[in-house]
């Protein structure tokens, strides 16, 4: 089979469109072929070796991958690698067949996007209708599914993006303010204008400055949970700002939830449901071939993208 293989950790230029062998289905697992790679920042992570469960080279890159099984019904699942290619075995406990009304891509969305910005949202920061919510990169795959989400709540949506054009889209998805972070100078005062002087509750993904922006917009007694770091930059906390103002910082890794079936069936029920119900709206991103796997990197690196990047076997 063809799939992109990662023979040494590097930039997009060590993606490597290769002949394979087909993955061999142990006990538990199913096999798929696959229709649609969904492409993630953690598939770069894992590319450059940064990831928080690095894999060993060569190794598949791919952590979520939509296909048919081989008696013909479809699957979406999340896995350790692997999806960057015609065929993937997946763990039975981490696919989900998907409904007819729900197209595949919008179910490759749900899948690792839409189930961290549904937990982020209901078990880490228990957002209700009397919140404020900030959302980073609001155009982007998690970004978007969370502004609608948190709308359904009730909840007031100030939505964050670094373009004219991505602070639309946040816009249009429901976010009732959009906040400039094309610069982190004077970031915590452009939130703090746009949520009205008052946000209490924030996700964060990008780390450094950005997060201290993040963190001091932070009401008295507010939420931050923190699900990423693209600039790869580690910091302390401050400790006197969480004591002094009774501030909370909570981390979320998607796969800690992997052990527990219940808490992700239970999302991607309701996942499914609301796209089938019409109200959630996956922001479809840019569709790539396999072999462009290298583009499709760079360019979510360089934050040329929105929505949902996929890699399309089908082109």
């Amino acid at each position: 089979m063809r799939a992109v293989v990662v023979r040494e950790f590097g930039g997009p230029e060590v993606l490597e469109l290769s002949e394979m062998p087909e993955p061999t289905t142990r006990p538990g697992h199913l096999k798929l072929r696959t229709r649609l790679a969904g492409v993630n920042y953690a598939d770069t992570h894992l590319r450059e070796g940064t990831y928080p469960a690095p894999m060993p080279c060569p190794f598949i890159p791919g952590n979520e991958v939509l296909g048919e099984s081989e008696d013909g019904r479809r699957f979406v699942a999340l896995g350790k690698g692997g999806g960057y290619a015609e065929q993937a075995a997946v763990h039975r406990k981490l696919a989900f067949e998907v409904p007819d009304a729900v197209a595949d891509r919008d179910a490759v969305a749900l899948m690792l996007q839409g189930n961290t910005a549904w937990h982020l949202l209901h078990a880490d920061l228990r957002l209700t209708a009397e919140d404020t919510l900030l959302v980073p990169a609001a155009a982007g795959g998690v970004g978007s599914l969370a502004v609608q989400l948190a709308k359904r709540t009730g909840a007031k949506v100030v939505a964050m993006a670094g373009t004219e054009a991505k602070r639309q889209l946040a816009a249009d998805l429901g976010a009732d303010a959009v906040v400039d972070s094309s610069t982190v100078e004077g970031l915590t005062e452009r939130i703090l204008d746009a949520a009205g002087g008052h946000v209490t509750a924030a996700m964060e993904m990008t780390g450094g400055d950005v997060f201290h922006a993040t963190l001091d917009a932070l009401s008295p007694r507010g939420r931050l949970s923190v699900f990423g770091s693209v600039t790869g930059t580690q910091g302390l906390v401050p400790i006197a700002q969480l004591v002094g103002q009774s501030k909370s910082v909570t981390g979320f890794w998607l796969p800690s939830l992997y052990p527990s079936r219940t808490l992700l069936n239970e999302s991607m029920a309701q996942l499914f449901t609301a796209v089938a119900d019409g109200w959630l709206k996956p922001l479809h991103g840019p569709a790539y071939k396999l072999g462009q796997a290298r583009q499709a990197h760079a360019d979510l690196a360089a934050r040329l993208t929105t929505g949902k990047v996929v890699l399309d076997l089908s082109l």
